[in-house]
């Protein structure tokens, strides 16, 4: 984007980033409270189970069951916390490097506002494949939750047409 052409260029450059960072710290703040949900659960589960005499019957069988899966779910979001930190990091470079360059440019530093540039798109890479991961991970997540509610479904209707 030349900005002589195009006075919007060097805006653009800017603030796309910036919008992308404040959708990344939005996805922080979600995930976060998906994670603390998670370990909550798995706390209730493990004081059940403490809790339990016969750990071999199939109420602590159905908790240890979902115990694992709460532990998964935790690590699967912190996982996806830790890529969504990159995207946020990443993002908030690509923003600096382009405001950099934009400064530069008019100085005539062509080398350093080739660097900003391929600094930013670099660091604009970096952050869209963290981004997608981290979104990967949390559908990964998002499936064992809704396969637990639908186990913990089918086998509440079980006992009920016992």
């Amino acid at each position: 984007m030349d900005a002589s052409n195009n006075p919007f260029a060097i805006l653009s450059l800017i603030v796309a980033p910036a919008i992308l960072t404040n959708a990344s710290s939005v996805l922080i703040m979600s995930t976060s409270n998906r994670l603390a949900r998670a370990v909550d659960r798995a706390r209730e589960l493990s004081k059940q189970l403490e809790a339990e005499t016969d750990l071999k019957c199939p109420t602590a069988v159905r908790r240890l069951k979902e115990l694992a899966t709460a532990e998964d779910r935790a690590l699967l979001l912190l996982k996806g916390l830790r890529s969504f930190y990159v995207t946020l990091g990443a993002f908030s470079c690509a923003a600096l490097l382009s405001l950099l360059g934009a400064v530069l440019a008019p100085f005539e530093t062509r080398f350093f506002v080739e660097m900003m540039e391929i600094g930013g798109v670099a660091a604009g890479v970096v952050a869209v494949t963290s981004l997608m991961n981290g979104s990967r991970l949390l559908l990964r997540e998002t499936r064992i939750a809704v396969q637990v509610l639908s186990d913990r479904a089918a086998g509440l209707r079980a006992r009920a047409e016992i």
